[in-house]
């Protein structure tokens, strides 16, 4: 069987412009393929590796000034009259224009944070290696931590639970270190993020990305993120275990 009707859907799943059917079914074609989780690690690192670097540099005022100069041209007065009047024609069309990309495109770009936490859980998902330290114990994986990142939290008693806890490792979330605990219930994987709260400043992630779901809340300064392609109820049972821990 190829890979190729899958392999074009990467983009549009990472850019949360797939359809909620198509990718469910990438996620779970991405369970029993190698080579498109292979593929799907690769891309979520190149995004993250072109965000960061877009980042480093910020053109100032005077550079933009001197660019504009350099590509400006004197142009006859009756040309420039038929420029504002062909602007001026098209003023409404490029209204209408923006008003339809803003309403597509304000659910992605309201919540950044919402983006990197998909991308982190799909590179989870897609690692042949997903946790650092490998244990079903809570009193092994949370001491794991110490020394790792700068504070502590509490891990839940999953007993008579349908969670199983996987393991862990330390992630980045917006340049802040923090836990990333992996959870399974069935044969879902639900990745849990804890990080300092000043680390985050404002920022917020709820709702959905792609096809995942997300919950989050503060307690004791440390901010809980909870991300999974699973039903509702049973992203709100785990949330409910680890408010209740400690």
């Amino acid at each position: 069987m190829t890979c190729d009707p899958w392999t074009e859907k990467l983009d549009a799943y990472l850019d949360g412009e797939l359809a909620e059917a198509d990718a469910r079914a990438l996620v779970e074609h991405l369970r029993a393929c190698p080579a498109c989780t292979a593929e799907m690690l690769n891309r979520v690192q190149l995004k993250r590796a072109v965000h960061s670097a877009g980042r480093r540099f910020t053109p100032d005022p005077a550079f933009r000034a001197r660019i504009e100069k350099n590509v400006s041209t004197h142009r006859p007065a009756s040309v420039r009259r038929l420029w504002v009047a062909a602007l001026a024609g098209c003023m409404f069309l490029i209204a209408a224009f923006l008003i339809v990309a803003l309403q597509s495109s304000q659910q992605r770009a309201a919540s950044p944070l919402l983006s990197e936490l998909a991308d982190l859980h799909v590179a989870t998902l897609a690692s042949a290696n997903p946790v650092d330290v490998v244990s079903t114990d809570r009193h092994t994986v949370k001491p794991w931590f110490e020394g790792k990142i700068p504070f502590t939290f509490d891990l839940p008693e999953l007993l008579d639970s349908p969670f199983t806890l996987v393991g862990g490792k330390v992630s980045y979330l917006h340049q802040s270190p923090g836990a990333e605990l992996i959870f399974r219930i069935r044969q879902h994987q639900i990745s849990v993020f804890i990080v300092q709260e000043r680390g985050l400043g404002k920022m917020r992630a709820e709702g959905a990305a792609n096809s995942f779901n997300v919950r989050s809340w503060t307690k004791n300064g440390l901010r809980y993120f909870v991300i999974g392609d699973v039903a509702a109820p049973d992203l709100d049972k785990l949330s409910d275990l680890l408010k209740s821990a400690g």
